[in-house]
């Protein structure tokens, strides 16, 4: 599912997770600051949110 997709995102970039927190609509995953913008990007690229729209 998500999350499983989003989990093996940061895997693939071997950031750990710290902490998790899951509702019906929202997935948060909580990482350390120095891998923030890795973490950031990893997500966006599984998620295909880096692509340029038009």
């Amino acid at each position: 599912g998500v999350a499983a997709k989003m989990f093996r995102a940061l895997a693939n970039e071997k950031i750990a997770i710290e902490s998790i927190s899951t509702s019906e609509i929202v997935i948060s995953a909580l990482v350390r600051a120095a891998d923030g913008e890795r973490a950031l990007r990893a997500v966006h690229g599984a998620f295909e949110l880096d692509r340029a729209t038009g």
